[in-house]
């Protein structure tokens, strides 16, 4: 992996430091390696939250059609039906 790098320096309180290295040594990386890492896992984890719908924003979004065509819902409609009649026992009708 090529990228370029930027020394920088931070404090942190012996349990970080701890964790840090134990983590490092868990995975087998440096603490470099650990810190990015865990710095790309926190900016996914914003970006996920900060583009979640609220939950009145989802229910219309569901009630719109939920992002399914017409066309596609009443495919996905007849796939269900085939497939609850495929494991409709005899006594069931």
């Amino acid at each position: 992996m090529s990228y370029a790098l930027t020394r920088t320096s931070m404090a942190l309180d012996s349990a970080t430091l701890r964790v840090l290295n134990e983590l490092a040594k868990l995975w087998g990386v440096s603490k470099s390696e650990v810190m990015r890492r865990a710095v790309r896992q926190a900016k996914m984890e914003a970006d996920k939250h900060q583009h979640q719908l609220k939950p009145q924003d989802a229910l219309d979004w569901l009630q719109k059609g939920g992002g399914l065509s017409v066309k596609e819902a009443g495919e996905f409609r007849e796939e269900v039906r085939a497939e609850r009649d495929a494991r409709r026992q005899w006594w069931e009708g």
